[in-house]
């Protein structure tokens, strides 16, 4: 059950927005069909954050063929289900069945080999995966991966009826489900009814962004539109993020990370800090070492 609070946040300051951001129509797995929102261009300004695809579509030759036996190292992921239902299975043997509200954690470390498939012939599904960077000491650390259901996840509800899912991070007195000390990352999905607002202390150091994915959101004076991301400024004296729901309910991701601000070197499914750790990932996956 959603948290009740007796005060709300205070943001004296809030952040601008940097500049807004379209994803791009593109495709994973075996042929599904998404939107990579954050790439590699934008991971450096970004970092410690180093994909996020959103995928959502009622057309099951979209997703029906899923994503067969892939390889992550050097890095973590953060799948998110909105709706639908997606069974994982890995090279360690663990295995779950994503479904709607939940949410799976994984830390690829030094080597995983993964599958995702849908568990539905019909339907909608829709959720985001979120690729966050492991420092250079964590990235050949051992695999570990965690199952939410929606059930299990924190959340806050604040006096005007806004509801925040804390899967990380800290919000309103509740704590997320995840922390990690080396990127301390926040990961809100916020929940604004008409006519609300939600303020969200946010460190000054973090790299920040929103995502919108219903209806449309207010930051300032921009408005940002379902399917589009603001990266919002890193301003010295902002102290945190104000957002209000724009002509009717509104939802969106609120996302923010400590930087790493270590070299990266990205091959695919592979995220290390040099080329050679990425031949090394390579001649490890070839050689059956990886997992």
């Amino acid at each position: 059950m959603p948290t009740p609070l007796a005060a709300s946040e205070t943001v004296d300051h809030p952040r601008d927005v940097e500049r807004i951001v379209a994803g791009r129509a593109t495709s994973d797995g075996a042929g599904v069909k998404l939107t990579r929102v954050i790439d590699q261009h934008l991971q450096r300004r970004l970092d410690p954050f180093l994909m996020l695809d959103a995928f959502g579509t009622d057309n099951p030759e979209d997703y029906i063929a899923g994503f067969p036996d892939h390889p992550h190292r050097g890095f973590e992921t953060i799948t998110y289900m909105i709706a639908g239902r997606m069974r994982h299975r890995d090279s360690a043997g663990h295995e779950g069945l994503l479904e709607n509200g939940g949410v799976q954690w994984m830390t690829a470390g030094r080597g995983v080999i993964h599958s995702e498939f849908p568990q539905q012939e019909e339907g909608v599904m829709e959720g985001f995966q979120l690729w966050l960077n492991l420092p250079a000491r964590d990235k050949m650390s051992t695999p570990w991966y965690r199952d939410f259901q929606a059930a299990d996840l924190p959340r806050a509800r604040t006096a005007s009826g806004v509801e925040a899912t804390v899967i990380a991070g800290r919000s309103h007195g509740v704590e997320g489900a995840v922390s990690r000390p080396a990127t301390d990352p926040y990961y809100l999905d916020v929940h604004l009814p008409a006519d609300t607002q939600f303020r969200q202390p946010l460190p000054p150091g973090h790299n920040a962004f929103v995502y919108v994915y219903r209806g449309s959101v207010a930051i300032g004076a921009p408005r940002i539109e379902s399917g589009r991301m603001a990266i919002l400024a890193n301003t010295p004296e902002a102290d945190g993020v104000v957002l209000a729901a724009h002509g009717g309910p509104a939802r969106a991701l609120l996302i923010a990370g400590h930087p790493l601000r270590e070299p990266i070197a990205q091959y695919g499914p592979f995220v290390m800090n040099d080329q050679q750790e990425i031949f090394q990932a390579l001649s490890d996956f070839r050689d059956g070492r990886l997992a």
